[in-house]
């Protein structure tokens, strides 16, 4: 589906997720989105009531990708220790191939300082769920406290989100490495 026949929701919501990632939230504005998306602003406003809206699902889009990873490594069997490998391997790649300008909820959030506010509420919701998750599959694994353990790889990906932008993919070899011996799978 090219981006002129796909339904004007979807552009929209490609479009500002593409120029808010890479160009940042603010700096974007309305006018250029709906340019990009060939949309009206009536139609905009027809799915999402302003502009916070529209950043509130880029960052529910981003989460969605992110709980796919999860289940696309989950439904690929083996071990609970094969499964704390592909996620630690897939935060590698993800960072590697498609986060190259940094973790799009830290970003988000510099632009959005209301701890109060939906934006911040969405990065939380993630947040939460993503280091939950993290300890879920730690405590699968037999991992000495996983919540400690999925604690210090959250802080690993932010870190590896950051660092990919500013220094290139030799990060994720240091991720991978540090990550596999927070959770006992160096050998």
């Amino acid at each position: 589906m090219s981006a002129t026949t796909a339904a004007p929701r979807d552009r929209l919501l490609e479009t500002a997720a593409t120029l808010f990632y890479a160009e940042g939230i603010k700096g974007v504005g309305v006018d250029r989105i709906l340019a990009e998306a060939k949309v009206t602003r009536a139609t905009m406003y027809r799915h999402f009531p302003g502009k916070e809206a529209l950043v509130v699902a880029y960052l529910e889009r981003e989460d969605a990708v992110i709980r796919g990873y999860f289940e696309v490594a989950g439904a690929a069997g083996g071990s609970s220790r094969n499964l704390l490998e592909r996620v630690i391997e897939g935060i590698a790649e993800d960072a590697r191939r498609y986060h190259r300008r940094g973790c799009p909820f830290i970003n988000a959030a510099a632009e959005y300082p209301d701890v109060d506010g939906e934006v911040r509420a969405v990065i939380d919701r993630h947040r939460t769920w993503f280091r939950d998750t993290l300890a879920g599959v730690c405590k699968a694994a037999d991992v000495p406290r996983p919540g400690q353990v999925a604690a210090a790889l959250v802080l690993l990906r932010d870190a590896a989100l950051v660092g990919v932008y500013l220094d290139g993919d030799r990060v994720t070899t240091t991720f991978r490495r540090t990550a596999r011996q927070l959770a006992g799978l160096a050998t």
